[in-house]
């Protein structure tokens, strides 16, 4: 009895420590996709805190979508689109006098979801909450294509013309 458990014990070891391997490998690339996942975001936010289009372009897919329900000034209401020209445009803009934020601006970024290759994410900075789509593409690399925003104080979401 004693040698049958010896033998199965030595039977099924290579393929506990196969199984161990291949879950410390799984962890590590999830470790990987957070930190790149991170990385697309701040590179997001991070080029509007001190303009940097390059930053911008490079953590943006090029179908970007970023939208947000709006108010015109006639009171109608409407989806707002900004695509990832626009983007760029704003990260070497919109705060270029170094007015637009804090010293020290909030980024708050949770990870809600990571599945292979699609992640979905919650930024929220100092005046406004993004939700992002990011997918990784075939050079490893994690696009923002998707962006729902709004104001915390939606109030401000009304255009002044």
């Amino acid at each position: 009895m004693k040698r049958s458990l010896l033998v199965l014990l030595f039977a099924v070891s290579p393929l506990l420590m196969q199984a161990a391997e291949a879950a410390e490998a799984t962890e590590a690339t999830e470790a990987t996709d957070n930190q790149l996942i991170e990385q697309a975001v701040r590179d997001y936010i991070e080029s509007q805190h001190k303009p940097d289009a390059e930053r911008m372009a490079r953590s943006l897919d090029p179908k970007l979508a970023k939208r947000t329900y709006w108010q015109a000034a006639d009171g109608t209401q409407f989806i707002m689109n900004t695509d990832r020209d626009t983007m760029i445009k704003v990260a070497q803009t919109y705060n270029k006098d170094g007015t637009r934020f804090p010293a020290q601006p909030r980024v708050d970024i949770k990870i809600l979801d990571v599945d292979q290759r699609v992640a979905t994410v919650k930024l929220t900075a100092d005046d406004w909450i993004d939700y992002m789509h990011l997918y990784k593409n075939q050079g490893s690399e994690w696009k923002i294509i998707n962006v729902l925003w709004q104001y915390h104080d939606t109030s401000r979401q009304v255009s002044k013309k």
